[in-house]
C-alpha cells in the first residue's frame, strides 16, 4: 500500500493510492476493499449457485434474482427491476439518453462505469491483467475471465423455468426470458412491438450509401465502410497483414502463436477460436439450418447463405478498378487483385509452387502427402475438402442448382454455370499473349498455346 502524505492536493484529497491501477482513495479502508478486484477475492459467498461477491451490499442484490422480487416498475413498459440503479439505467432505453460524453473524442455513454473503462483506451492503462489458463487469451475484468470459462467447461447454471434453455449468464437468462413475455418495446414512428430492446434497436437499422447493408449502431455502419474503402489500420507485427477490426487482428495472432485450444471430441482437430470449434461441429452433424428458397441448397452459417443468394440475384458489389470486372464479395475481390499484382506469398516447400491464398497452399500439401479426409460414402471416391465432396455428390443425387437463365441448362458447380455463360456473350477473356487471339475458357487458351506457340517462350 502506498500513502502519498504531501500529495492530498496532487490527488484530489486521495492519499491512498492503487499499485495495480491508477486509482486513489480517501481512506485505508476504501483501498483494502478495492484490492479484492485485483485479488479476486470474494469472501461473500450465494448459497443458492455459488456465486461470490466482493461485499455483503452485492450479496444481498444478488439475492433478489433467486427471490424474484422486482419493486422497481417502468412506468413505459411495464418491466419491473429488483435494483433501482438498473430501472434508471434501463429508462436510458425510452429517452435515449448517453449523458456521460469522452472529453477526447465524441463517444457518449450511459453510464459513468462505461466511461470510465472507455477513458482507459486513450490513457493506456487499459491492461488485460486476467488470463485463461486454456487459451491465453486476457480479460480487463475477473467476472469477464469466469464467464469466458464456461465457454471451455460447457456450464451453463443459469436455467430458464419456462423451458429446459440454460444460459452461462444471467443477462442472457434475462434476455431470454423475455420471449415468454409480452413485446413490451414499441416503435413509436410505426406502433410495431417487439419483445427485446435489441430487436427495436434493429428495427431501426441504418443503410450503408454503398450498398444495402443494414446495421443497428453506427459503429458497425463505420466498420463496415472500411471495406467499401479499403482501410485496414490495424497491422500485424508478424506478417505484412492488416485488418479492418481489433478483434480480427487478434484472431489472425494467434495462427502465429499456434495456440488451437479448442478440440473436436470428434476427430482431435483444433481450432483456435470457439466459433471456429462450433461451425468445424456442423461438418459432423451434418446440419446446415439455413436453406436457400430458390434452389434448396443449405448452408451451415446464414453469411454464407447471403453471398450464395447474390449468385441467383446477379448481385455483384465489389468492383475491381483495374478491370471492371464485378464481384459478390469483397474476399472475391481481394483475390482477384491479386491476378493483377501477380502475388504469390504462399510457397510450397516440397516444390516450387506458389499460391495466392494460404488455404490453397494447405489443399495442395494434401496432393504431397495423399491425405483425403473426405469420403464419399456411394462410392470408394475420397476428396480433400469438404466442398469437393458435396460437389461429386451431386453427380450420385443428379441435383444440378445452378441453372442457365438464357437456356434453363443446368449444372453441378457454379464455375461450370459460369464457363458455360460466356457460350452466350462474346466475351473471350483469355487473350493469347503471342497471337492475340482470344478464347472464352482458359484451358482453351492453354490447348492453343501447345498446339501452335510451344517453341515460343512464355
Amino acid at each position: 500500500m502506498e500513502r502519498m502524505h504531501n500529495g492530498s492536493i496532487d490527488s484530489g484529497g486521495k492519499p491512498y493510492k492503487c499499485v495495480h491501477c491508477t486509482k486513489r482513495f480517501k481512506k485505508a479502508d476504501y483501498l483494502q476493499e478495492h484490492l479484492k478486484i485485483h485479488s479476486d477475492e470474494r469472501p461473500y459467498k450465494c448459497t443458492q449457485c455459488d456465486k461470490g461477491f466482493r461485499q455483503s451490499a452485492g450479496l444481498y442484490l444478488h439475492l433478489k434474482i433467486h427471490s424474484g422480487v422486482k419493486p422497481y416498475k417502468c412506468t413505459q413498459c411495464d418491466r419491473c427491476f429488483s435494483r433501482s440503479s438498473s430501472l434508471r439505467q434501463h429508462m436510458m432505453i425510452h429517452s435515449g439518453k448517453k449523458p456521460y460524453k469522452c472529453t477526447q473524442c465524441d463517444k457518449c455513454f450511459k453510464q459513468p462505469a462505461g466511461l470510465y473503462s472507455h477513458l482507459k483506451t486513450h490513457s493506456g492503462t487499459h491492461k488485460k491483467l486476467f488470463k485463461c489458463t486454456q487459451c491465453g487469451k486476457c480479460f480487463h475484468h475477473a467476472g469477464n475471465l469466469r464467464y469466458h470459462l464456461r465457454i471451455h467447461s460447457g456450464e451453463k447454471p443459469f436455467k430458464c423455468t419456462q423451458c429446459d434453455k440454460s444460459f452461462r449468464t444471467v443477462g442472457n437468462l434475462n434476455s431470454h426470458l423475455q420471449i415468454h413475455s409480452k413485446k413490451l418495446f414499441k416503435c413509436t414512428p410505426c406502433d410495431r412491438r417487439f419483445s427485446h430492446s435489441a430487436s427495436l434497436q434493429g428495427h431501426k437499422m441504418i443503410k450503408c450509401c454503398h450498398c444495402d447493408s443494414l446495421f443497428r449502431r453506427s459503429g458497425n455502419l463505420q466498420r463496415h465502410m472500411m471495406i467499401h474503402s479499403g482501410e485496414k489500420p490495424f497491422k500485424c507485427t508478424q506478417c505484412d497483414k492488416s485488418f479492418s477490426t481489433v478483434g480480427n487482428l487478434n484472431t489472425h495472432v494467434r495462427s502465429h502463436s499456434g495456440l488451437k485450444s479448442f478440440k473436436c471430441t470428434q476427430c482431435d482437430k483444433c481450432l483456435s477460436t470457439v466459433g471456429s470449434l462450433n461451425r468445424h461441429l456442423q461438418i459432423h452433424s451434418g446440419e446446415k439450418p439455413f436453406k436457400c428458397s430458390q434452389c434448396g441448397r443449405c448452408f451451415i452459417q446464414s453469411g454464407s447463405l447471403q453471398r450464395h443468394m447474390m449468385m441467383h440475384s446477379g448481385e455483384k458489389p465489389f468492383r475491381c478498378t483495374q478491370c471492371d470486372k464485378n464481384f459478390t464479395t469483397v474476399g472475391c475481390l481481394n483475390r482477384h487483385l491479386q491476378i493483377h499484382s501477380g502475388l504469390k506469398p504462399f510457397k510450397c516447400t516440397q516444390c516450387d509452387s506458389c499460391f495466392g491464398r494460404s488455404a490453397h497452399l494447405k489443399y495442395h500439401m494434401m496432393i504431397h502427402s495423399g491425405v483425403r479426409p473426405f469420403k464419399c460414402t456411394q462410392c470408394v471416391k475420397s476428396f480433400v475438402t469438404v466442398g469437393d465432396l458435396t460437389r461429386h455428390l451431386r453427380i450420385h443425387s443428379g441435383v444440378k442448382p445452378f441453372i442457365c437463365t438464357q437456356c434453363d441448362k443446368g449444372f453441378i458447380a457454379v464455375g461450370d454455370l459460369n464457363r458455360h455463360l460466356r457460350t452466350h456473350s462474346d466475351d473471350k477473356a483469355f487473350i493469347c499473349t503471342h497471337c492475340e487471339k482470344c478464347f472464352t475458357r482458359k484451358e482453351h487458351l492453354l490447348s492453343h498455346g501447345k498446339s501452335f506457340h510451344s517453341d515460343l517462350p512464355n
